[in-house]
């Protein structure tokens, strides 16, 4: 069997999903491709059940926030097929207000608790996951920590002067 290229991931995508990626790159050798929130399922679906493919380890869900871009999350996902030996991320962005995306719960089980973290520290929402609720912060917190919504310091610490520092 020869080795898969992402070249040849990136054809075999291109010819079941042609023109529902917004941007496909090979970056330090790590193919990531960009679709939207709509056929996230269907291409995740693709990607694990393809017999030559056979992207069915879930590595990772996790996201991203871009607070200065229109839509303002990332959720990434990593696959591998070990099989192959080869990996693919796969990026949806989503819109700040109510950021949302269908569950891979229907595709892994192991996708519950990524998403639940997710959920918790990113505050995105996994549409039809069975049980979305904290999984690491307190049940009755009512922020998202990993948003860059609120500044990396106290300004009005005195402890961190630059006349303690010598400057």
């Amino acid at each position: 069997m020869a080795k898969l290229s992402n070249d040849s991931v990136i054809g075999r995508l291109n010819t079941r999903f042609e023109n529902r990626f917004n941007q496909i790159e090979d970056s330090y050798g790590l193919l990531t491709i960009e679709t939207g929130k709509e056929d996230i399922l269907d291409i995740l679906e693709f990607l694990k059940t393809d017999g030559e493919l056979q992207f069915n380890y879930l590595t990772d869900i996790t996201a991203v926030h871009y607070p200065d871009l229109p839509k303002e999350f990332a959720v990434v996902y990593h696959l591998h097929s070990l099989v192959n030996n080869v990996r693919i991320r796969i990026k949806v962005f989503l819109d700040g207000a109510y950021p949302a995306i269908p569950t891979a719960t229907v595709l892994w089980d192991g996708a519950n608790w990524m998403e639940r973290e997710t959920y918790d520290f990113f505050g995105i929402q996994f549409v039809g996951h069975p049980d979305l609720r904290r999984i690491l912060n307190v049940d009755d917190m009512d922020v998202f920590p990993m948003r860059k919504e609120y500044p990396l310091e106290d300004p009005n610490r005195m402890d961190k002067g630059d006349y303690f520092f010598g400057r």
